[in-house]
């Protein structure tokens, strides 16, 4: 039996990364993992739909916008098979990349199922049939989740699709219905429309994006709408029928009148579900496993981190909760944090990013602030590159000026909300950002821009 100090159950982001740091502190680590290194995530959802999102971001600019950068061309056409390849080539390279760093950090990577017959030992049952018991320590869980079905509407990878099966399509479909409007859902409705598909999204809650600001979500769904996505708000799934080479939905809107929509396919977006491993039965609470501030479980030398421990469902907040977790374990003295402030991001475009309190959370704890914004169309930038839609949007505190909250929506939403996450984490004010000199001409000028817009003071609008 091989005796390792840690033994991670799963190779996402969270399971490789403790993996990993752990063998930097000098550990002696094995990570198992029953499909491929890098999990859902590198293999199956953030990286390869960026690969796809950046195509459709591509087509749909020279299909719509080129003329405005004095371009024509000619039959201009795509090829489905290698646009979904391209995707795939992105993944496995990254994957391999994975392999390697577990190779350069002496991490022992086994391929197989994992369960937990017992504290301190995991039992790995191969694809061949073959097992083997190993013994640790320490066993950190990192199992992540998978796509939550419909009832009596089951994922069949043809007709009713989950987001792995809906990346991999062999024929692009004709036409297709979403079921959700979050992040997964919106970035794929993008991604088919870009492509010529007729989308529809249906969405319970009263707007896409929930989780989002309300102004971001309302801005999205004008953009959306205007590139053709239809979409179906306040609207619940009534009624499901597979027909094999094809879908009907029926759903009813708010008033209460029904419709029943058809297409080629649909896409269940509607969650995710935790996966445990065989043979483990900590505490749980609505199936995600509890765990304390030290990211221990209920069994002794069993600890957790990653989708497997609940909400939010984001691999950067599984890989921070993984090292928080480790050196919890093996630095002396360290105290491990749990997840406070997070950003999140959609990658449809215009993206969307954003970081700490909406402004509706905002007025539901009692909070005074003021509200920074500023817009794109007021951007040099933004108007030279052609991305003038969307807008920053700051809450601040009204005392001390903090940053409370940061939105934007727009070109590279995503890539400017870092530089607002760590105005939150080292507690900076607006007027930090304003004394701030930010480099011309940037998109992240219309930061600086927002900071000072809460007061009066930006220079631009």
């Amino acid at each position: 039996m091989s005796k390792y100090d840690l033994i991670v159950i799963g190779g996402g982001p969270a399971g490789y990364v403790g993996a990993i740091r752990a063998a930097q502190l000098g550990k002696k680590v094995a990570c198992v993992e029953r499909d491929r290194a890098g999990g859902t995530c590198l293999n199956w959802g953030c990286i390869p739909t960026k690969s796809l999102l950046r195509n459709a971001e591509l087509y749909r600019l020279m299909t719509h916008h080129a003329d405005d950068f004095g371009l024509s061309f000619d039959n201009l056409s795509f090829d489905w098979g290698k646009v979904i390849g391209r995707s795939r080539k992105v993944a496995d390279r990254l994957a391999g990349g994975i392999e390697f760093l577990f190779k350069k950090n002496k991490v022992d990577y086994i391929l197989g199922s994992g369960s937990i017959p017992e504290p301190g030992k995991v039992s790995v049952n191969d694809s061949n049939g073959g097992s083997q018991l190993l013994e640790a320590d320490h066993i950190l869980v990192a199992t992540g989740c998978k796509t939550r079905e419909l009832p009596d509407f089951p994922i069949d990878e043809k007709t009713v699709l989950g987001s792995t099966a809906a990346m991999v399509l062999d024929k692009q479909p004709k036409d297709i219905v979403i079921i959700g409007a979050g992040a997964i859902g919106i970035e794929f409705a993008y991604f088919f429309n870009a492509f010529g598909t007729s989308v529809t999204v249906v969405e319970m809650q009263p707007r896409v994006l929930p989780v989002e600001d309300a102004d971001v979500s309302k801005a999205l769904e004008r953009a959306l709408k205007k590139q053709g996505i239809k979409l179906l708000t306040e609207t619940k799934v009534t009624g499901t029928e597979n027909g094999g080479d094809h879908v009907e939905i029926t759903v009813e809107k708010s008033g209460g009148a029904t419709e029943t929509l058809t297409a080629e396919t649909s896409l269940v977006a509607i969650g995710v579900q935790p996966v445990l491993p065989e043979g483990f039965s900590p505490e749980l609470d609505r199936g995600y496993i509890v765990t304390d501030d030290r990211y221990a479980t209920s069994v002794p030398g069993v600890y957790a981190a990653g989708d497997i421990i609940g909400p939010p469902w984001l691999a950067h907040v599984a890989s921070f909760e993984a090292i928080q977790c480790i050196e919890g374990l093996f630095v002396e003295g360290y105290q491990p944090r749990k997840v406070g402030t997070f950003p999140g991001c959609t990658y449809c475009q215009p993206q969307v990013a954003s970081v700490g309190l909406t402004e509706q959370a905002a007025v539901e704890k009692g909070l005074k602030f003021q509200v920074g914004q500023f817009p794109y169309q007021a951007s040099g930038k933004a108007q030279a590159v052609g991305e003038t839609e969307g807008f920053i949007k700051l809450i601040l505190g009204e005392e001390h000026g903090e940053i409370l909250g940061a939105h934007i929506i727009g070109a590279e939403a995503t890539e400017l909300i870092a530089e607002l996450g760590l105005a939150i984490e080292a507690e900076l004010t607006y007027e930090d950002i304003e004394n701030t000199i930010h480099a011309h001409p940037t998109l992240s000028e219309m930061v600086h821009e927002a900071a000072g817009a809460a007061h009066g003071e930006a220079i631009h609008i």
